[in-house]
């Protein structure tokens, strides 16, 4: 930067500090495509901040693919003046899927592991946690979009507990279901543009990101 206008770096820097550029930092974001995006981050946040009597609100997700790996020789404990202290190689011991259900207001966990990550791990984590809950609770389970979650065992599992119910997340990704206030069946989906002022004109909190310059997105 500094060669190519032609000014030293400590002017560059002060440049930088001076509008609070950080060009090394990166920020990622995403905008949903789901035309019900508003009523459903509205339902779940209410849901969250005021969850109907006598029901529990579990926020449930996985983590697949979780490297089960020890050290090679026993850690050296901490000691005053002297940090913990363990060896740089380690040992695989295969991989395992962790399931979980936080309940954000004890702040409460179920989890399990299981060896695999598929519908019927799933259904069997989801018995689990009507087993932890009190059976006069109705259970509010928070999803993603995952597919696991929305298989035919799953669903099927779901009919015949309806004490748990589902709610999704927004989708971020196009999907061919139209939305009941739609005109009729193969309205086309909006566009990236078109939902980003969408949710710009519902959502007046979501941050503005500068508009595209050109076509092509610089």
């Amino acid at each position: 930067m500094a060669r190519h206008s032609g000014i030293s770096t400590s002017s560059v820097g002060r440049i930088w500090r001076a509008f609070g550029l950080q060009p090394h930092r990166v920020e990622t974001f995403k905008l949903s495509t789901d035309p019900l995006f508003v009523d459903k981050v509205r339902d779940i946040v209410g849901l969250y901040l005021n969850p109907p009597d006598r029901a529990l609100v579990l926020c449930v997700d996985e983590k697949s693919q979780i490297q089960a790996l020890d050290r090679t020789q026993p850690l050296l404990p901490m000691r005053p003046g002297q940090a913990e202290r363990r060896s740089h190689d380690y040992q695989r011991h295969g991989t395992t899927s962790l399931f979980a259900a936080l309940d954000i207001v004890t702040g409460r966990v179920i989890g399990r592991c299981y060896r695999r990550h598929r519908a019927v791990e799933f259904r069997k984590f989801l018995a689990q946690v009507e087993q932890a809950v009190p059976a006069d609770l109705d259970i509010h389970l928070v999803l993603d979009n995952y597919a696991t979650h929305k298989a035919p065992p799953v669903k099927a599992w779901l009919a015949r507990h309806p004490r748990s119910r589902p709610i999704s997340l927004p989708s971020f990704k196009p999907t061919m279901t139209t939305p009941s206030h739609s005109s009729g069946p193969g309205q086309p989906m909006p566009s990236s543009r078109q939902s980003r002022d969408i949710a710009l004109r519902h959502w007046p909190y979501m941050p503005r990101f500068p508009k595209r310059i050109s076509d092509s997105g610089h």
